[in-house]
């Protein structure tokens, strides 16, 4: 389904989403070793918050990375917007986050105005949407200028080790044990191929360049299979 386009493609991923949403979180942490923790603090780190600042978390879906801007400052004004209703409940049943402002919203059209935010973060976002750019053009019009733009996604890794071992792990087994817990093996086939046709790390980076995003670099982890991205709104 990795070639749906437009607005066809939003509809199937807001319903993939919707049907694996209770086994959501238990996927991550069982298909990254639980890794995905640690890296979600990095971004919330990359994010470089201030002390009571203001965050937004675009595509949160249960709320992991808005949970742990808000355990990093407690006085953070944290908002996790995601347009999966499913994924939004679950989230604000987590303990912990009773601060957080939760909003249904589509990441093409954030319903906020320019320069709202101190930081924004999209965890495991960007190869689901429609059009890359019109989403990093949002987080960075609603960033306020000098702050920054932090994506973290799964990458493709060039280290030949990692790469063999990756595509078998990726490819094969995750579907068939995400087909196995959620009962959606669909679904666990789609988030797999939806990084065959997502850009490299690179190439996300000059995306970011392009829409106006300054000072843009990334870092790459578990030997190159998941990548960091901050730029900054001039």
């Amino acid at each position: 389904m990795t070639h749906l386009k437009g607005q066809e493609r939003a509809t199937y991923v807001r319903a993939m989403f919707g049907r694996i949403a209770p086994r959501y979180d238990l996927m991550n942490r069982l298909m990254t070793g639980g890794q995905d923790a640690a890296w979600r603090r990095l971004a919330v780190n990359e994010a470089q918050l201030p002390p009571g600042g203001r965050l937004l978390d675009v595509a949160t879906g249960t709320g992991d990375i808005a949970l742990q801007a808000s355990r990093t400052d407690s006085a953070a004004r944290v908002v996790g917007a995601d347009f999966t209703s499913e994924m939004l409940r679950l989230g604000q049943a987590k303990p912990g986050t009773e601060m957080i402002r939760w909003t249904c919203a589509d990441a093409l059209h954030l319903p906020f105005p320019a320069d709202s935010f101190d930081a924004v973060i999209s965890g495991f976002m960007m190869r689901n949407v429609a059009d890359i750019a019109a989403a990093l053009a949002e987080q960075r019009r609603v960033t306020r200028p000098g702050r920054r733009v932090v994506c973290l996604e799964i990458s493709r890794t060039s280290v030949p080790l990692f790469k063999h071992l990756f595509r078998f792990y990726f490819y094969r087994l995750v579907p068939l044990i995400g087909g196995l817990i959620s009962g959606n093996p669909e679904a666990y086939a789609y988030l797999p191929n939806s990084l065959t046709e997502f850009l490299a790390a690179d190439e996300l980076a000059e995306k970011m360049q392009l829409v106006g995003l300054s000072q843009v670099r990334y870092r790459r982890l578990m030997g190159g299979t998941v990548a960091i991205h901050v730029g900054i709104k001039a």
